[in-house]
């Protein structure tokens, strides 16, 4: 996940340094086991694109708010498979 020197999370379009709102939850069936899962953050003016980018390809797993899913990451604690 991008986060800026003040620990707020951007989005991770190229170019965007919005606030993320979004994280889309990924992974390359090709190169990642089943479970695993990768992440990008996005703003709302990205979430949709990025959205679209991955699930063409069929990559995209799930999209959380960002605040559900750090509420999650918090309870869980880091691993490995979500960065």
């Amino acid at each position: 996940m991008a986060v800026s020197d003040d620990e707020t999370p951007i989005c991770s379009a190229k170019g965007c340094r919005a606030a993320a709102v979004w994280v889309l939850a990924w992974n390359n069936p090709k190169l990642h086991t089943p479970d695993r899962r990768k992440t990008w953050l996005a703003c709302d003016e990205h979430r949709e694109h990025l959205s679209q980018f991955l699930g063409v390809r069929g990559f995209l797993k799930d999209v959380v708010p960002f605040v559900e899913w750090r509420s999650a990451e918090d309870s869980r604690g880091p691993s490995a498979a979500d960065r």
